[in-house]
C-alpha cells in the first residue's frame, strides 16, 4: 500500500495543478442529462489520471465519475475510484472547496486513498491500519459531544428544511462543495460532521471514507451502515460523517431517509 499510496498521491498532484492551470486560461462547460455541470478540465484531469494509473497497475480496474463504467471491473480485486475533480460547482465559481480524489478499493473495501485540495495545498493521505494524515501530520476528529454549536459541513438550508421530524438545533453549518473535502475536515478536526442526505456515488466517498475512519470517525449511510464499493452499481446511499459521539444522535434523526441501495 506505501507505494500504491504514492503512485496515487503524485497523480492527484499533477491532475490538481492541470485543473488550476486550465481554469486560469477559461473552462468550456457542458451539462449532463442530471443538469450537472462537467467541464473541460473534469475531462482532461480524467484523463491523466487514467493515463497514469492505469497504465501503472494494469490489473487494477477503474471507476471514475468521467469515464463511462466497463463491468470488468467486477472481476479486478483492486481497483482506482476517482473523482478528477469533486466539487466542480465550487471550482467553475472560483471557490476553493473541490478537490481531487483518490481511492484503492481491495475486495469492496477502501485501502488507500488521497484527497488533494490544491487551493489550500492540503493532501489528505490514508492506508488501510495506517492512520490518516494532513501533510505529513498525523489528524483526528474533534471531541464535540453535542449538536448544539457543532460544526457542520453541508447545506444550511437542508438543515431548516420543514420535511425533518425532529429540527434540528442551532448549529455553525458552513458548505463545502467537494463531499469528499468535507469528510477529510471532519477527519482533521475542522468540523465536527458533515451530512449528505443526498445519493452520493462511490467516487464521491471513497477516499474520504478511508481517511475519516482511519483518523478515528464514523462512517455510514443513514441506517448506520459501512459502505462497500465495486458493486454493479456504483452508488451508496446518504452519507453520514462524524466524530463517534455525534453519529448516533445524527443517525436518529435521519434513519427515516429512505435512499438506500
Amino acid at each position: 500500500m506505501t507505494l500504491d499510496l504514492a503512485l496515487i498521491t503524485e497523480a492527484a498532484h499533477a491532475a490538481g495543478a492541470l485543473a488550476r492551470d486550465m481554469r486560469r486560461k477559461g473552462l468550456q462547460v457542458e451539462y449532463k442529462d442530471d443538469r450537472s455541470p462537467v467541464t473541460d478540465a473534469d475531462l482532461a484531469t480524467d484523463a491523466l489520471l487514467t493515463e497514469r494509473l492505469r497504465a501503472a497497475r494494469p490489473d487494477y480496474g477503474w471507476l471514475s465519475e468521467e469515464t463511462a463504467d466497463a463491468t470488468h471491473r467486477l472481476d479486478c480485486r483492486r481497483i482506482f475510484v476517482v473523482d478528477p475533480i469533486d466539487g466542480t460547482r465550487a471550482f467553475l465559481n472560483d471557490r476553493p472547496w473541490w478537490s481531487v480524489a483518490i481511492a484503492i478499493v481491495e475486495d469492496g473495501v477502501a485501502v488507500a486513498g488521497v484527497v488533494y485540495a490544491p487551493e489550500f495545498e492540503q493532501t489528505f493521505v490514508a492506508t488501510a491500519g495506517g492512520g490518516a494524515w494532513l501533510n505529513g501530520e498525523r489528524i483526528q476528529p474533534s471531541s464535540a459531544l453535542l449538536l448544539e454549536d457543532c460544526r457542520m459541513a453541508g447545506d444550511p438550508a437542508l438543515f431548516r428544511h420543514p420535511a425533518w421530524p425532529q429540527p434540528w438545533p442551532n448549529m455553525r453549518v458552513e458548505p463545502r462543495n467537494s463531499t469528499a473535502y468535507r469528510m477529510c475536515l471532519v477527519a482533521s478536526g475542522d468540523f465536527d460532521a458533515a451530512v449528505a442526505p443526498v445519493r452520493k456515488s462511490d467516487w464521491d466517498v471513497a477516499a474520504g471514507d478511508l481517511i475519516a475512519r482511519e483518523a478515528g470517525c464514523f462512517v455510514g449511510d443513514h441506517r448506520g451502515a459501512a459502505f462497500r464499493y465495486n458493486r454493479p452499481r456504483p452508488s451508496q446511499a446518504s452519507l453520514i460523517c462524524a466524530t463517534p459521539a455525534l453519529a448516533p444522535l445524527i443517525l436518529d434523526r435521519v434513519r427515516h431517509i429512505g435512499a438506500s441501495r
